[in-house]
């Protein structure tokens, strides 16, 4: 007898697509703030805005069940209801900051930071160390060395400013450069701030070797106009200037070095229809 074969289609396997991915070394982290440093960062914070008196007041009311266009016409021709009163239309705009100047001058919040940060806008940016996750705020550690804004991490940020500024949490607050009523109270708490550990990034007037191969912004741009003099090469000198406007003075960026690049060997190039039907 014939043996018989068994039943059903051959699977094929599934290419299975990898994707390599590489740890950072530099694990970032916030510096620690001494104890009596923290003390007087939220003693100023705290005696600050009970100065300024910046509160958000919330005004909430009884929602009342709610009728159909035909019942409130009866109500009101009835007089069972009356029209709201002027008092509680006072309530109403008296609902959200006390003062929206000094409100601007600041940044309440982990968005509103990061959009500042992005922006160039601050002078100084505290943390709360009740955030949890740590990586909603461990982006904050970049864009502040990056600009060299000093930042650090205040233990019981939100714990002794949420409830004097009228809010629930503030996990992270900044001050921004054209502030006038906290002016003073960022100038005695940014020495009292650690600076932040990024090492791809140096802080001062030191500037890294640089090899061989790659020359300065400033040298490649006097080395074309001197072999090209004309206007194209000043309009490049500039677009790079300008470019180079945008770093901070004091931030200078180390140079990273490409050994040698691999293909990927997993990945497949796919031929177009018309070579499969010919091949076919």
């Amino acid at each position: 007898m014939a043996t018989q074969g068994g039943k059903g289609s051959v699977r094929k396997s599934k290419h299975i697509i990898s994707k390599t991915s590489l740890n950072s070394p530099y694990p970032l982290q916030w510096s620690t703030l001494d104890g009596t440093d923290m003390h007087f960062i939220l003693d100023a914070l705290e005696d600050v805005m009970k100065q300024v008196g910046l509160k958000k007041i919330e005004f909430r009311r009884k929602k009342k069940p709610s009728l159909s266009k035909k019942q409130d016409k009866e109500q009101w021709q009835d007089g069972s209801s009356k029209p709201p009163d002027n008092n509680e239309m006072e309530d109403a705009q008296a609902h959200g900051w006390t003062d929206l100047d000094i409100r601007g001058q600041l940044a309440i919040g982990i968005n509103e930071v990061t959009r500042a940060l992005e922006k160039n806008e601050l002078l100084l940016v505290l943390v709360c160390k009740s955030a949890k996750p740590a990586m909603i705020t461990s982006h904050l550690i970049l864009l502040s060395a990056s600009r060299a804004i000093p930042a650090c991490q205040v233990p019981r940020l939100s714990e002794r400013l949420a409830p004097v500024l009228g809010l629930t949490s503030v996990l992270a607050l900044g001050f921004k450069r054209s502030t006038d009523a906290f002016a003073e109270v960022a100038k005695a708490v940014i020495p009292r701030i650690p600076s932040l550990d990024v090492p791809w990034i140096q802080h001062g007037t030191e500037q890294p070797p640089v090899s061989e191969d790659i020359q300065p912004m400033d040298l490649q741009a006097s080395e074309l106009t001197q072999l090209e003099p004309g206007g194209c090469t000043s309009s490049l000198k500039q677009k790079r200037m300008d470019s180079g406007q945008l770093l901070s003075p004091t931030a200078t960026l180390q140079v990273l070095k490409v050994k040698k690049i691999i293909p990927n060997p997993n990945r497949r190039r796919k031929l177009p229809k018309t070579k499969k039907r010919i091949s076919k």
